[in-house]
């Protein structure tokens, strides 16, 4: 709620917006119409704590280099050059562009949004609505999350899993692709009173990242070979009758054909796919099965490559296997996001939409720009810096650098991809409008409160998108939604989850507690068609899936494709930077100045043979590309592997480029997510 004192001083309540687990409640206390002070808010999660990023947030809202009013393009596509318009020329601008195109095929519109604003109405409301009733194409916002949450769905039912608040009573914490540190604050809180506990922390992941630095144990795997292990370590737990059979009897489907399939799966074989030793293997499955309570916390980075929505499914089976869930500490969670309910039709209106719009997959942007047939011809970006963020950045760019396509881009700032945008509109901070947020971290639902007016001339996404559908002409009573009319809406669901949750009452109290069990899945209950854990899926059989957890290679692996290992010999992942949030924060001046400068982390014994020494300036390059940056001989690469923290803007690294200029269109196995992680490369010394 707004909290103004005696002074005239008010204390507003916010939720972080950016693409973190954590979803963060904050307290802005302003002055006079001016924010002089952020901090953490009394969510039970956030306990008051914010991440240093988010906890200089008012440098963010009061940058220098906000875009404050609406720009055209006075200068070639790339060169960043405008001039001030105004929001009737602007929209006018834009409508009519769009309505010419729509005359010859609605197709040929893309919007181009992903997740720089996670609240429902900034992400995903009356931007819908425009799209789907212009008849635009769609977008499979793919680039983060989708093959691990369709592994979770095979197996557990939906993004669903342990709340870990209980993680301080758990006796082992496997942290899976995660560096929790980083990217899952709270989380880690909480991993740290459990070690304070007596708790055995494990870590899984090619890096020796900060929070292996922090664990008990770190397995350092190749790249892309997660299932593999978990395979294994089924192999184990199996074969020498460590699971728990009870829980497997009574709310488990398959377990019969899985330990068929594991069988094969010795730690011999997959010590050898994996890079560490079977020892480990046996130690760790041994472990996992003995210890109790014991939770796994997975994160998307082990599953951004060729198999990634397989090895979550085959991780995902591992606690009904050994009887985890009886304990609220016990389980495994990717996401928490499936246990809202919230009411996304309400807000996004499929109804809207007539006949069959294509859909252009976010992961592959670069060939839907230079190759796709009927061609795009306008993009829309949004809550997106697809020239920063994207795979295969030369295709990206090659499509942005179009004359022919007609680009605008709603932003805070002069992006990578603004500086190829036609009209730039100014986009408003959290600071500045409503929101309703969910979370993929907790089980919190939160209200975001506007604390100041607009800067400048910004507008909020479903301001921009309800000026625009009057201007198309559209007359659907929908687009006269406000936004507080949206976070209502949202949460108008019929989900047990939001039994007692309203929009006035969320704003009044600034949070609420969705109702879900400690332990929701102690006795089955999982919303899969059999509401049993599915060791075997007939539903993936019938979309001509394998039924079964399996091992999918990497398409860049040392073993899968030694062709190109021989010419590319080093793996390459480029994990989140710990000062930036995705490319958010990459711009500004404090978050630069902590970051120093792109750097690749090598193992010693990689480096030495190709002549390169700790600080020398290196080239990584493969047949799609090449970007410098500094190495570093720190002893977080495993032998194998090259690192490089990212995503840098690109116009403000020192080459103008960044590390997807080497990173793959490729697709995952499931739901065409993107493979970031699996790419092969050659560094040279500059």
């Amino acid at each position: 709620m707004n909290a103004p004192d005696s002074i005239g001083r008010k204390i507003v309540q916010l939720a972080c917006p950016h693409d973190c687990p954590d979803t963060c409640a904050m307290d802005v206390t302003v002055e006079d119409g001016v924010a002089v002070e952020i901090k953490g808010g009394d969510m039970p999660f956030t306990a008051g704590v914010l991440c240093t990023k988010v906890a200089k947030y008012l440098e963010r809202t009061y940058s220098p280099e906000r875009v404050l009013h609406p720009l055209k393009r006075v200068g070639r596509k790339g060169e960043g050059r405008f001039e001030r318009i105004s929001w009737d020329e602007a929209l006018d601008t834009i409508a009519a562009r769009f309505k010419a195109i729509a005359a010859e095929d609605p197709q040929q519109i893309l919007p181009s949004s992903y997740a720089g604003n996670m609240g429902l109405i900034n992400f995903g409301a009356m931007d819908r609505r425009f799209f789907n009733r212009l008849g635009a194409s769609h977008l499979d916002r793919t680039l983060c999350s989708t093959a691990g949450k369709a592994g979770m769905k095979i197996t557990l039912g939906g993004s669903v899993g342990t709340n870990v608040e209980h993680a301080v009573d758990a006796k082992l914490i496997l942290i899976w692709g995660s560096n929790p540190i980083v990217s899952n604050l709270h989380f880690w809180t909480r991993c740290q009173e459990a070690k304070r506990r007596g708790a055995k922390l494990v870590i899984i992941d090619p890096r020796r990242n900060e929070t292996a630095e922090k664990c008990h144990e770190h397995i350092a795997l190749l790249p892309g070979t997660d299932g593999a292990l978990a395979l294994a370590m089924m192999h184990v737990i199996i074969g020498e009758n460590r699971h728990d059979r009870d829980y497997v009897e009574r709310h488990t489907v398959g377990f019969d054909r899985l330990a068929a399939r594991v069988k094969d799966w010795t730690p011999e074989r997959a010590a050898a796919v994996c890079g560490i030793t079977p020892d480990q293997i046996v130690a760790l499955a041994r472990e996992y099965a003995t210890v109790k309570p014991a939770l796994i916390r997975l994160n998307y980075g082990m599953q951004r490559c060729h198999g990634g929505g397989m090895a979550v499914r085959a991780i995902a089976c591992l606690p009904a296997l050994v009887g985890a869930w009886r304990s609220p500490a016990g389980g495994v969670v990717l996401s928490t996001s499936g246990f809202y309910g919230l009411n996304h039709h309400a807000l996004e209106r499929p109804d809207l939409i007539s006949g069959a719009p294509r859909t252009i997959n976010h992961a592959a942007l670069g060939d839907a720009l230079t190759a796709a047939q009927p061609p795009v011809k306008a993009i829309y970006v949004y809550n997106n810096n697809p020239v920063a963020v994207c795979p295969d950045s030369r295709k990206v760019i090659a499509g942005f650098s179009r004359e022919d396509l007609f680009c605008v881009v709603h932003d805070l700032f002069l992006t990578d991809t603004a500086d190829y945008a036609d009209i730039v509109l100014p986009a408003t901070s959290q600071l500045e409008h409503h929101d309703i947020h969910s979370s993929y971290g907790h089980l919190y639902v939160l209200a975001s409160q506007p604390a100041i007016a607009p800067v400048g001339e910004s507008k909020p996404n479903a301001e921009v998108f309800r000026l625009l559908a009057k201007r198309m002409g559209f007359d659907d009573p929908c687009f006269d939604d406000t936004d507080e009319d949206l976070c209502r809406q949202a949460l108008e669901s019929s989900s047990p989850t939001l039994v007692g949750i309203g929009w006035d009452g969320l704003k009044a109290a600034g949070w609420k507690r969705l109702t879900v069990a400690d332990a929701p899945f102690a006795n089955g209950g999982f919303p899969t068609p059999s509401g049993k854990c599915e060791f075997y899926s007939e539903w993936a059989a019938k979309q001509g899936l394998d039924p079964l957890p399996t091992y999918v290679a990497p398409y860049e692996g040392p073993t899968s494709n030694p062709e190109l290992a021989n010419r590319y010999p080093l793996a390459f992942i480029s994990p989140p930077n710990r000062h930036f949030l995705n490319s958010s924060f990459a711009n500004l001046e404090f978050a630069r100045k902590d970051a120093g400068e792109p750097t690749l982390e090598m193992h010693p014994d990689d480096a030495a043979p190709r002549g390169i020494s700790d600080g020398a300036l290196v080239r990584i390059a493969n047949d799609r590309g090449e970007f410098s940056a500094v190495a570093r001989l720190n002893g977080r690469a495993r032998r194998g592997v090259v690192i490089a923290p990212s995503v840098w803007w690109r116009k403000l690294s020192p080459d103008g480029c960044n590390a997807n200029e080497v990173t793959s269109q490729a697709l995952a196995d499931l739901r065409g997510a993107a493979t970031f992680y699996d790419c092969l490369v050659e560094v040279i010394a500059a």
